[in-house]
């Protein structure tokens, strides 16, 4: 689904914020298209005693008010090794990614690594090269492009990040991912567009299932951090 500001809450707005610093893409040609989606994923992260406890006993408008007065003040308390270690991982995509069989790393892993992917039959591909754009251990943010393979997603490009917020009294992570793609000759932008945000829904849902029980098999009381 694409991210909106519909007030309700304000979550579609804050989404819609993240979408506009992260995943806008100003350089779009007449022939490409593009889209955000986002996933919230229920996998607790470690939070301090002291911030849980405060949470606990005033409730959802102060954590409103952190949330928008301060986005680090957040981050100081979340801990998103649980779907970041996952998310971040270039070199093993096939930990949450259903349709990608094999993956093999040429060289050191870095900023412009190239990645060999395997992809499982079914789809229209085989094969992919993808190119690591950009690594972020501090905002969570991972960015890749393909750039050869057997398949029809020419030039395309995606990022993904990921930011903290409470889901069902619990804290979790809210997951966006936007891609730029070719449009292929012989389709339009809204058969390509179902087609690659089909992949991606699959990939996240995939994504949320490991995270989630992950978490269950983690899940222990708040670490105090004084």
């Amino acid at each position: 689904m694409n991210g909106n500001c519909n007030g309700r809450g304000g979550t579609g707005c804050v989404e819609s914020e993240y979408i506009r610093r992260h995943h806008t893409r100003n350089d779009l040609a007449d022939h490409q298209c593009s889209s955000s989606l986002v996933k919230h994923i229920k996998a607790p992260v470690q939070l301090c005693l002291g911030f849980y406890s405060l949470w606990n006993l005033i409730g959802d408008e102060f954590l409103s008010l952190v949330f928008w007065f301060s986005q680090s003040f957040l981050k100081y308390f979340f801990d998103f090794q649980q779907v970041w270690s996952l998310v971040r991982r270039f070199d093993q995509p096939q930990k949450y990614k259903p349709f990608i069989s094999r993956c093999v790393v040429l060289g050191n892993l870095e900023i412009g690594s190239l990645r060999e992917v395997d992809v499982r039959s079914g789809l229209p591909a085989t094969t992919s090269t993808e190119r690591l754009e950009l690594l972020d251990d501090d905002e969570h943010i991972l960015s890749i492009r393909i750039v050869g393979g057997d398949h029809r997603l020419k030039n395309y490009s995606s990022v993904i990040s990921l930011h903290p917020e409470i889901i069902d009294g619990r804290p979790g992570t809210l997951v966006i991912e936007s891609f730029v793609v070719d449009v292929p000759d012989g389709n339009t932008k809204d058969e390509t567009c179902y087609f690659v945000e089909a992949l991606i829904k699959c990939n996240l849902k995939s994504l949320a299932d490991v995270s989630e029980h992950l978490a269950v098999q983690d899940r222990t009381e708040p670490i105090d951090c004084m």
